[in-house]
């Protein structure tokens, strides 16, 4: 099948604000799409499940990637945001059945306390995703993620940006 004929992969992103309207981003621990620690930083998302609607998936995805339970929605981007990952990693990816992502984007309030975070070992005995966490200005995360991702960051940060104050 050629690439313009594979379809994305249905997606959450989730953008989770501290009080002090810091963004959390983890840096993930691999994929074939990260070639340099620079750029391995993202903020959670994942698969949305065959039946799943997009928040109840948003909710599970923060779980076990972040075991963040402690949250309060603020914001969705009404449209879906999609972006291409690389040609060469099509096959690598996914079992190259998509050719990227499509992501319903949601932003929450974080109300817990920071010790509720635990990547290393995350909800439901999820194999970690992050190795390690930090909380970022929001209009920083754009330049810490792998280039093929940036676009759809840029528009998340000006969705979202009026929410971190």
């Amino acid at each position: 099948m050629r690439f313009e004929d594979l379809p994305y992969r249905p997606c959450v992103g989730v953008v989770v604000l501290n009080r002090d309207g810091l963004v959390f981003v983890g840096r993930r621990i691999g994929g074939p799409e990260h070639v340099d620690l620079a750029h391995s930083w993202q903020m959670p998302q994942g698969g949305i499940d065959p039946g799943e609607e997009p928040w109840p998936a948003a909710r599970r995805e923060l779980r076990e990637e972040t075991n963040i339970r402690s949250v309060e929605r603020i914001g969705e981007i009404a449209d879906w945001l999609t972006y291409d990952i690389p040609r060469e990693l099509v096959g690598q990816a996914w079992k190259g059945k998509y050719r990227g992502q499509k992501q319903k984007w949601f932003a929450l309030r974080f109300t817990g306390p920071d010790s509720e975070i635990n990547v290393a070992h995350p909800a439901g005995r999820h194999e970690a995703e992050f190795a390690a966490w930090r909380w970022e200005p929001l209009q920083n995360v754009p330049d810490l993620v792998v280039p093929f991702k940036r676009a759809v960051y840029e528009r998340v940060v000006r969705e979202f940006l009026p929410l971190t104050t």
